[in-house]
């Protein structure tokens, strides 16, 4: 089993800064892409930002050039770094990890949400 567990969420005003991280930990092999998704209230969840294993990233146009995704490898940890935050921000945002177990088989996981508010 593996799971995945996210901090850094909160409030914040426009334009502020947030930084939240998503540490792996289990029944590990190795971690393919790591991501960060988003749901507001009475929308589909959607994809904010991911990181393949070698680095290659991949953004929401809604948040290029404000939101950074990345990975520290040897921690199984994947951050995203919040800029310019606007209130369309708000959202519950969600770790997801596509991981190979010990047992070889490729699962994907999901963390279980962390809330971030931007005030206007």
């Amino acid at each position: 089993q593996v799971q995945l567990v996210e901090s850094g969420g909160g409030l914040v005003q426009a334009g502020g800064s947030l930084r939240l991280s998503c540490a792996a930990s289990g029944s590990i092999f190795s971690i393919n892409h790591m991501g960060w998704y988003r749901q507001a209230p009475g929308k589909q969840r959607e994809l904010v930002a991911r990181i393949t294993s070698s680095g290659s990233t991949n953004y929401a146009d809604s948040v290029k050039g404000r939101f950074i995704v990345y990975r520290d490898n040897a921690k199984n940890t994947v951050y995203l770094q919040m800029n310019s935050l606007k209130p369309e921000d708000t959202a519950a945002y969600y770790c997801n990890a596509m991981v190979e177990t010990l047992r070889h088989r490729v699962e994907n996981y999901w963390g279980q949400g962390t809330q971030v508010t931007v005030s206007s």
